[in-house]
């Protein structure tokens, strides 16, 4: 979103102070930067820490905060060069989009100051009467945290504090979670209580005992979001479909797998399965590609099945161009909703968080190998386990997938599952169960096969429930010969 700066002109002023700006071609100007509309359909922002204080010089680019939407963080910079005056919105705080974050002191020239281009920010003369700025103090927060249930992933379970507390205890050290419960109400951790620690002095406990009474919990961005996904959902008319897949010889290939990962998805303390130089190098006649980067959080020393699954399916969705297709709803111009088809296969992965629960996608899984999808799968559930979580846009896009995946077997002993489509959430989901080894009398004559319960729902409203039941047997014809891949050039 981008708002227009208020004009301002030289022609109007006396003639006296036309004269005096031409001496000085630059003045000083104090402009609100505004939060812009950072896309994805967000509309307001906490503030999750300030990375300069008042009265500090900022440059161009420079990173002015990080704030964190109900969908990713994201870190805002400046747009021009000069002071930071004020703090407008603290850390902790919400802010919604077009509303201003900070003040900055600028130097702007007479024909700077008099050109009509878009801004997100204001213009505010540095010479109108106005309060002074009020800096920003470590003052303690006292407004009360949304509240959110604990979760088994979370590395600060049953420990409540504000963003900026948690903030300010990394900063120094602190594991916030020897300081709970604290002095705040209902035993939130405060900066007092960090305080105190850094101090040498023991933490009071501050215990209290049920009073038997209600407690109300208001929901958190993540988890309002969470209800109003989940109540539009019911604007779609599911079919559902549950079976199981034969991943005996998947669970054979495994091991193979494992033994041959490329040595750039290793981490440093796999480094010595890495296989001895040769003798003869490959790159005598001509250098060889350097193998692509690959962070630390995206390493692996193990594949498991969820890569390989994922592969397969994006084989299959290669076969089935409808389950590559987006709904576009019909409008009040268009009298037909429409279907667009994508090229590739766009895959979502439901990723449970300490902050709640987002469906970041892998793009064009059918071009990318089982290892980058196993290293990729790692480095999205370490952004996700952050506290925030450090998701971006770029992992979750507006556009979203075409097919979602939950792997919710790694979770329970569940052998099912409803599955629940959302509005933009493409048009089917599938729920993983846990695998298990069963004896099968029908096929393999009492054999013993390791079964995956797999539990499907589709949008009826464009899939029909045999196009369903079809592409779930092509999905497993690749599951069950795993070996078909390597005639397909993987």
């Amino acid at each position: 979103m981008l708002l227009l700066p208020r004009r301002v002109s030289f022609f109007y002023r006396p003639y006296v102070r036309l004269f005096h700006a031409s001496t000085a071609r630059a003045r000083k100007v104090l402009q609100e930067f505004r939060l812009a509309d950072i896309g994805e359909g967000i509309t307001e922002c906490e503030v999750i820490k300030w990375s300069v204080r008042p009265l500090s010089m900022v440059e161009q680019f420079q990173q002015l905060c990080e704030v964190q939407s109900d969908k990713a963080s994201v870190e805002i910079t400046s747009p021009f060069d000069g002071v930071l005056k004020e703090l407008l919105v603290q850390e902790g705080a919400v802010a919604k989009v077009g509303e201003p974050l900070c003040i900055i002191e600028v130097e702007v020239s007479q024909t700077d100051d008099a050109a009509d281009s878009p801004s997100s920010s204001t213009f505010i003369e540095a010479e109108a009467a106005r309060p002074s700025p009020t800096p920003i103090h470590d003052a303690i927060l006292h407004e009360p945290e949304q509240a959110r249930r604990s979760h088994p992933l979370d590395p600060n379970v049953d420990v409540l504090a504000l963003p900026s507390v948690r903030h300010f205890a990394r900063q120094n050290g602190v594991d916030i979670a020897l300081l709970a419960p604290g002095r705040g109400k209902g035993g939130r951790v405060e900066k007092a209580d960090v305080e105190q620690y850094l101090a040498g002095a023991t933490p009071v406990s501050h215990s209290f005992t049920p009073s038997g009474e209600d407690v109300v919990v208001e929901l958190g961005r993540t988890r309002y979001g969470m209800w109003k996904s989940m109540t539009k959902s019911l604007e779609i008319p599911h079919f559902g479909y549950s079976t199981h897949l034969d991943i005996t010889a998947l669970n054979a290939l495994l091991p193979t797998l494992n033994l041959h990962i490329p040595t750039h998805y290793l981490p440093p303390s796999a480094s010595g399965r890495a296989p001895p130089p040769s003798v003869v190098s490959p790159s005598s006649f001509y250098p060889s590609p350097p193998p692509p980067e690959v962070s630390p959080p995206a390493r692996l020393s193990k594949i498991t099945y969820l890569p390989v699954l994922l592969k397969t399916l994006s084989k299959a969705m290669q076969e089935w161009p409808l389950f590559r297709s987006s709904i576009t709803p019909g409008g009040e111009d268009s009298a037909r909703p429409t279907l667009t088809l994508r090229p590739h296969a766009d895959i979502a992965i439901a990723l449970s968080t300490p902050t709640g629960l987002y469906t970041p996608v892998l793009r064009a899984v059918d071009t990318h190998s089982i290892y980058a999808l196993a290293s990729e799968l790692r480095r999205l559930a370490h952004a996700g386990r952050q506290v925030p979580h450090v998701l971006t846009p770029t992992d979750m896009p507006r556009r979203g997938a075409t097919i979602t995946v939950s792997n919710v077997g790694a979770v329970g002993e569940g052998s099912g599952a409803s599955p629940v489509l959302v509005p933009g959430g493409g048009v089917a989901i599938v729920a993983l169960g846990r695998a298990r080894w069963e004896i099968d009398v029908d096929k393999y004559d009492g054999a013993r096969r390791l079964r995956l319960p797999i539990s499907w729902a589709a949008d009826h409203r464009v899939v029909e429930g045999a196009e369903l039941a079809a592409f779930v047997e092509s999905w497993r014809a690749w599951v069950e010969h795993p070996e078909r891949m390597i005639g397909e050039g993987v």
